[in-house]
């Protein structure tokens, strides 16, 4: 994380939380005017979901009752 983020978190953190959310608003339009498709996986995360959709399809996977949730 870059220092200018870590700075802003810190300073976001300090909000009431009211203020977070309006902050948090505010950071969320100002990405999407930056990148209407932020949403959208990048080619890396892309290539991973097909992985493990792969991996899903050929009974790759764990069950969730054998998951240790304690």
């Amino acid at each position: 994380m870059s220092a200018m983020v870590k700075q802003i978190t810190d300073m976001v953190g300090m909000l009431p939380e009211q203020e977070q959310l309006l902050a948090f608003e505010i950071i969320k339009r100002l990405v999407l005017a930056w990148d209407p498709d932020f949403t959208k996986t990048t080619p890396a995360e892309a290539a991973e979901i097909d992985i493990a959709n792969a991996e899903f399809a050929c009974g790759e996977f764990v069950r969730h009752e054998d998951i240790n949730w304690n």
